[in-house]
């Protein structure tokens, strides 16, 4: 049976074996302990409340949805996305990935994914994602780091508007009015009013420490963790089947 799904997936297998498989990650997941990503946080991610999640699938166009333990989740998510033909007379292809959605952590899911087919643009992409999926689900939050390029932002949107941005670097880098939890920066100890300059809305949380107080911060996942549920694994696009992709899943 594992052969048959490094091959093809569980859609490798017949209905009896996949419906064993399945059983396998329903046992499994209850007894799994939340984790932190393997690898150091640097990406993006959003967080919607638990909730509300299922208005994810309709929001990010999500397609054939399947229970997945958390170790299966994360290794989808770092492999490659699918080339597929496009269905079009020119013989064309288009690509299609595996999004990756958590259980629920302390009261929040978390959505993991391809940037370029869920979002697209930097910027204007971001915005339009996090007011889009925040419609569906009352709250949404979006998280961009990239050490290398120096990238560090944070979204928050409600009922389908952003109420508070940062994004370091820009013009303004701070937009909306404050959280109840942040720290002004003219009210930080090492602000000097007679040599520093902030405008009265600027806060001191990059995305690394924002993600604490307005969710979940990925990076503190652990034991200590309430998870509840089980996390899903969808595809960016229809008609394609989870079979497609190559390589074994840890289950």
């Amino acid at each position: 049976m594992a052969a048959l799904v490094a091959g093809g997936g569980a859609d490798a297998l017949d209905e009896r074996d996949r419906a064993a498989i399945e059983r396998l990650i329903r046992v499994k997941i209850p007894h799994e302990t939340p984790a932190a990503p393997s690898n150091e946080l640097s990406g993006w991610w959003m967080a919607v409340p638990a909730a509300s999640y299922e208005g994810l699938f309709t929001a990010l166009d999500l397609h054939d949805p399947r229970p997945v333990t958390c170790a299966a989740g994360e290794a989808a998510i770092e492999g490659r996305e699918l080339q597929v033909p496009d269905g079009g007379e020119t013989g064309g292809t288009r690509s299609v990935g595996r999004v990756f959605i958590t259980p629920e952590l302390d009261g929040w899911r978390l959505v993991f994914g391809p940037f370029d087919l869920l979002v697209g643009d930097f910027w204007d992409g971001m915005v339009e994602t996090v007011e889009r999926v925040s419609a569906h689900c009352g709250q949404a939050q979006f998280f961009f780091l990239d050490d290398a390029g120096g990238s560090d932002v944070w979204l928050v949107a409600e009922d389908g508007r952003v109420i508070r941005q940062f994004a370091a670097e820009s013009e303004p880098e701070w937009e909306g009015d404050p959280l109840p939890w942040e720290t002004l920066a003219v009210d930080d100890p090492d602000f000097d009013p007679e040599y520093d300059d902030a405008p009265p809305n600027a806060g001191t949380a990059g995305a690394r420490s924002a993600c604490a107080h307005l969710s979940v911060d990925p990076n503190a996942v652990g034991p200590g963790t309430e998870a509840r549920g089980h996390g899903w694994l969808a595809l960016t696009a229809p008609g394609v089947g989870h079979g497609a992709f190559p390589g074994r899943l840890p289950l």
